[in-house]
């Protein structure tokens, strides 16, 4: 079975349940990942954990290492990755507590780094549909049968944060007919789809942004308040949907290199070939 890459957000530091539990710290050519990645099986499968905030919520979105979170991951084997987040909702019919599985990204944020190909390499992946619509149905379809609001497809929009949105750009983004809103996913996607790793988000609404009328602006309590509700029911649809996930037998994001790399084997540095050897290896031996 394959082994399934769970990424926490805000309010979601650990999973109970977790057998065999070891903690792993994983060296990168990127720095520091934002925690120990957390190994173990979850209903038989083996997983690997990690809150991108850092244990604590430590580490701002615009600060969290993503190249070195993903490396980290690609080195402890995970074939598809599964990204818990809080959402602010940019459509009445998204309510506060439901879950989003988004089908497509708009990335506004500009502080990242946002690919393994820099300093010396180029590769241009596809990415006109960034998550694996695999487990994304998987998670749609779980979250059904445990009777949990949930809504399939859309389109999450990152922005950079950490502050939130003004007025004007909220209503700027409704008008573009966006679903939802988050600070982190995007730059998960696209390195996940750099490192041939299948990519999915669960996105868990907490509040509707600050352009609605009746509710008030989005606060910090609010969203905790809202996720530490939602926790549990994340909780329920990963139980459900990992055991599913571990047993696919093929994600399209496995072969996203196969035409991508463009600078030509032999002008890559020797550095670059044993940093990357995990991502790259197989197209340039």
């Amino acid at each position: 079975m394959r082994k399934v890459g769970i990424i926490g957000g805000s309010g979601l530091y650990n999973i109970e349940g977790i057998e065999n539990l070891k903690e792993v710290n994983v060296k990168t050519p990127f720095g520091k990942p934002s925690d120990a990645y957390i190994c173990g099986t979850l209903e038989g499968v083996e997983v690997v954990f990690l809150p991108r905030h850092g244990r604590g919520h430590r580490v701002s979105p615009s600060e969290i290492n993503y190249r070195a979170n993903i490396y980290g991951m690609k080195k402890l084997g995970v074939s598809a990755i599964v990204a818990v987040s809080a959402c602010g909702s940019l459509k009445e019919e998204l309510k506060p507590m439901d879950f989003v599985i988004p089908n497509q990204f708009i990335d506004r944020s500009f502080k990242r780094q946002s690919t393994f190909f820099s300093n010396g390499i180029v590769a241009h992946v596809g990415f006109a549909e960034p998550v694996c619509p695999k487990i994304c149905d998987i998670l749609y379809k779980s979250a059904q049968a445990l009777s949990i609001p949930v809504h399939k497809g859309g389109i999450y929009l990152n922005m950079e944060g950490p502050q939130f949105s003004t007025k004007a750009e909220s209503f700027l983004y409704r008008s573009w007919k966006l679903d939802v809103i988050g600070m982190t996913n995007a730059t998960e996607a696209k390195l996940a789809r750099e490192a041939e790793i299948a990519y999915a988000t669960l996105a868990a609404v907490t509040d509707y942004d600050c352009w609605h009328e009746v509710h008030e602006s989005v606060t910090i309590e609010m969203i905790i308040e809202y996720l530490t509700k939602n926790v549990e029911n994340a909780k329920k649809i990963l139980r459900k949907s990992i055991p599913q996930i571990a047993v696919i037998d093929s994600f399209s994001a496995e072969q996203a290199l196969q035409c991508a790399i463009a600078t030509h084997k032999d002008k890559i540095s020797a550095k670059i070939k044993k940093d990357l050897n995990i991502i790259i290896g197989k197209y340039i031996s």
